[in-house]
């Protein structure tokens, strides 16, 4: 492996400055910039799904605009907050427990996407009994555009060089400045791809081309599943944080499996269910 990675350094990360811009004192960041855009984007593909009469049961939309408009506020601090809190809990805990004030220092470790997931939820329900929405059409129209944010997100971790992947040979390596010396899987690229391309391009096929919002929980069921089958296979690729390690004394096992293992069988889980509604409708 030493001699790859040597044969490898060849291919150096691109020099690219995690600060998008600056507007005097004030640094705008790309991490930042990708939150942003991934909100926007996945705010204005919603907005065309709710405005989509056809797509829903009874060709009927359950939401409309300017609700969609007033959820994005709640759907910003579900994702900020669990995100935060999450990754806290999950990956950093005694760190934050030796010294509270590292719980604020969103630069060591930042975001955790399951904390996020479990934000938003929260964000969805408390939303949709205040609006009289149907809870699992909600989560239909927030899952199909989750996506977006996923890659960009993952952009921006590639871009702020973090998160990167294990040692490794293939032709495709990436040697990171915070990761030694040594060649490595680019798994934040793998992510963005997976996570983020080929998931939005099912669910959007399964949207539109089957129409699947007419079963709700259908939709949520595949993200739910083919987020934690995706993030499962790019974990065997990506270095788990270091404060971690393996799982158990193993070499493989880490916390990103553990935490979207049971993801697998929730989705499973959602989608029969929306089936079996849809049936008893008939």
């Amino acid at each position: 492996m030493p001699i790859a990675a040597d044969l490898l350094a060849i291919m150096p990360f691109p020099d690219i400055d995690p600060i998008a811009f600056s507007i005097g004192p004030l640094a705008i960041h790309w991490y930042g910039l990708a939150y942003v855009a991934g909100i926007l984007l996945g705010w204005a593909y919603a907005r065309g799904i709710a405005a989509n009469d056809s797509l829903w049961p009874g060709n009927v939309s359950p939401i409309s605009k300017t609700q969609l408009d007033d959820f994005i506020v709640w759907a910003a601090l579900g994702v900020v907050l669990g995100g935060r809190l999450g990754y806290i809990f999950f990956y950093d805990l005694p760190a934050v427990l030796r010294s509270p004030v590292r719980a604020l220092e969103i630069w060591n470790g930042g975001m955790s996407f399951h904390g996020g997931l479990t934000g938003t939820t929260i964000a969805m329900i408390l939303f949709a009994r205040r609006n009289a929405i149907p809870i699992w059409s909600l989560f239909d129209i927030v899952a199909a555009v989750v996506p977006f944010g996923l890659f960009f997100g993952r952009i921006a971790n590639f871009i702020n060089g973090e998160l990167w992947g294990r040692l490794t040979d293939v032709p495709w390596a990436v040697v990171f400045p915070t990761g030694g010396p040594f060649a490595r899987h680019p798994s934040q690229l793998y992510e963005a791809g997976l996570e983020g391309i080929v998931l939005l391009v099912v669910l959007a096929a399964l949207v539109y081309g089957m129409r699947a919002l007419k079963s709700p929980g259908f939709i949520t069921g595949v993200f739910v599943c083919g987020y934690a089958l995706s993030r499962i296979f790019v974990e065997f690729f990506r270095e788990p944080d270091a404060q971690l390690g393996y799982l158990l004394g193993t070499n493989w096992l880490t916390m990103g499996m553990v935490l979207s293992s049971p993801m697998i069988l929730l989705g499973l889980w959602a989608m029969l269910r929306a089936r079996r509604q849809a049936a008893l409708q008939l």
